[in-house]
């Protein structure tokens, strides 16, 4: 396996290398043409026509195509045949060893879902890295943004950490390339970010062997500033793209997209959701791409509430906009603790301070704004209707993950959460059963991390190892049984119930799969440290 080059000055040789950014998006390029392969569902999923690469010049497909439209016999599917190249599943090529441990499998994986430096195809919408990098697998074949922190935990155990060095460039060269962490590496998601994890790698990659983290902090302040943007214009009750000024004055933050149209990878889907909505399509457009940005894509947690407190069920109520996320504003305090630190190690005791006052006031708001004292859990705010949400998820942990919880709070929290969420297949995600993914009976790897890790942090070791044991059996069994790890698991809530991997929301379930591998390839190796610590080698 080709391993990417640890000196500074290969890396950067690399990066000045890349070539200049290229924003269209195949709706862009392609424009009727775009609309009608996938309102003729040409493809099945709609991500593939986004994903494919053109034969030849854009403007000469859309110019064909507008002198053949109107011909008799005129046939779409083989048109798109002609002019463009479908992309191949991320892990193609890879074959499952009979017999291979979990940690063998895992390491065996890697190599299959890793890319290095190449010229992609002119004209198609995947991003040029300068630098290797990990996707996760399935129909997932490009650099997504929140994922890779967590599978950069496993990378070094299974003998990588250079692979999280270079990927920790790429997201310092997203940054300075185009101003944020897009959701994912092609041209369509740029108008979007995912939850930021940057400062998580920088600290992970340093403790690696990798880069220092203080080498990162220009690109650490200019991800805040992309997520304050519009904060000094606000008034009490507006807000500004992802920045949102309460009524006494805390300014606080949101999902969001600079995009109002259906998502390019999912037009076909957002095109149906918006005509079951009374409202402007445009403004339930906004609000599937705002949850998109979340990660959370989709869940309870986005949808309107019925007057008594209860989450509704169809996707045509979402409202991510009108909602302040309890976990965004925890992980952006992360970042603004990470920034003072850094900048107090370069002597630049003025931007240290200033920002250890932010983190200070966002602190302050998270507990007065998020957390709810009669279900003692923190919960995400309507910030339009000035009242909190009423559903519990596993979002509650991460003031816990974060070290912002009081002693007293992360031990509410633990204490109400765990017999809601915490089940025999592992941590679940809502209470709620939707159809969507990011819902009951669903859970995933982040969230098993974050709350392990959070549970840890304050005392709750007991749990935390619950968690830990609970998924790892889960993710065990449907591999001994299938030979795969998927993307996301069926909590189970009987442990005589065969474990299985997750279903639900848009597109079928995905194997690969690289958040899961990292966490538990991580906490296999873990595991492996403590039996041997007991067992005195």
């Amino acid at each position: 396996m080709l391993l990417p080059d640890p000196r500074p000055e290969v890396r950067a040789a690399r990066a000045a290398k890349s070539p200049p950014a290229d924003e269209q998006t195949p709706a862009d390029r392609y424009q009727e043409l775009f609309v009608a392969v996938q309102r003729a569902a040409i493809f099945t999923d709609s991500k593939t026509f986004v994903d494919c690469a053109p034969k030849h010049a854009p403007e000469e497909i859309v110019a064909a195509y507008r002198a053949q439209v109107d011909r008799a016999g005129f046939d779409l599917g083989a048109f798109v045949r002609m002019h463009f190249v479908p992309p191949r599943t991320a892990q193609s090529g890879f074959v499952a060893v009979p017999g291979q441990t979990l940690v063998e499998h895992i390491d065996a994986l890697w190599r299959f879902l890793t890319r290095h430096p190449q010229e992609h195809p002119q004209c198609g919408s995947m991003l040029q890295l300068p630098h290797p990098y990990v996707v996760p697998g399935g129909r997932f074949g490009e650099l997504y943004y929140w994922d890779s922190y967590f599978t950069m935990l496993g990378l070094a155990e299974s003998g990588l950490p250079a692979l999280v060095h270079s990927m920790t460039d790429n997201f310092a060269y997203l940054i300075e390339t185009y101003g944020h962490v897009p959701d994912g590496t092609r041209t369509y998601y740029l108008s979007r970010s995912q939850p930021p994890v940057f400062a998580l790698m920088t600290r992970l990659c340093e403790h690696r062997g990798g880069q220092a983290a203080v080498e990162y902090l220009p690109q650490l302040r200019r991800e805040h500033a992309f997520w304050m943007d519009g904060e000094d214009a606000l008034r009490p009750g507006a807000a500004h793209r992802r920045s949102v000024m309460l009524a006494d004055g805390a300014v606080l933050n949101r999902y969001w997209d600079d995009r109002c149209t259906p998502r390019e990878e999912m037009w076909r889907t957002d095109v149906a959701t918006a005509s079951q909505s009374s409202r402007a399509p445009q403004d339930v457009y906004r609000d599937i791409r705002a949850a998109a940005e979340s990660g959370w894509d989709f869940s309870s947690r986005w949808l309107g509430e019925t007057p008594q407190g209860l989450a509704r069920t169809s996707l045509a109520t979402i409202c991510t906009t009108d909602i302040l996320p309890v976990d965004l504003n925890c992980l952006l305090h992360e970042l603004e603790i990470t920034i003072s630190q850094l900048a107090h190690a370069t002597g630049d005791a003025a931007a240290s301070d200033a920002f250890a006052k932010r983190a200070q006031k966002r602190a302050e708001a998270i507990d007065r704004v998020f957390w709810d004292p009669g279900a003692r859990v923190f919960v995400d705010y309507d910030w339009r209707g000035e009242r909190r949400r009423r559903a519990v998820t596993a979002a509650a942990v991460v003031p816990l993950f974060c070290g912002i919880a009081t002693r007293a709070q992360a031990d509410a929290v633990v204490q109400a959460i765990c017999p809601r969420l915490l089940a025999p297949g592992g941590f679940g995600t809502t209470e709620v059963w939707t159809g969507q993914q990011w819902d009951r009976p669903n859970g995933w790897a982040p969230l098993q991390w974050m709350a392990a890790e959070g549970f840890d942090r304050y005392g709750h070791a007991k749990e935390a190892a619950q968690i830990r044991t609970r998924w790892l059996a889960t993710v065990a069994e449907v591999y001994r049984r299938e030979g795969r790890l998927v993307e996301k698991y069926a909590i189970r809530a009987d442990v005589a119930e065969p474990a299985q991997g997750g279903g639900g929301g848009e597109y079928p379930l995905q194997d690969g799969f690289g958040w899961t591998n990292g966490v538990t390839r991580r906490w296999l190796h873990e595991e492996a440290v403590n039996r041997a610590g007991r067992s005195g080698r």
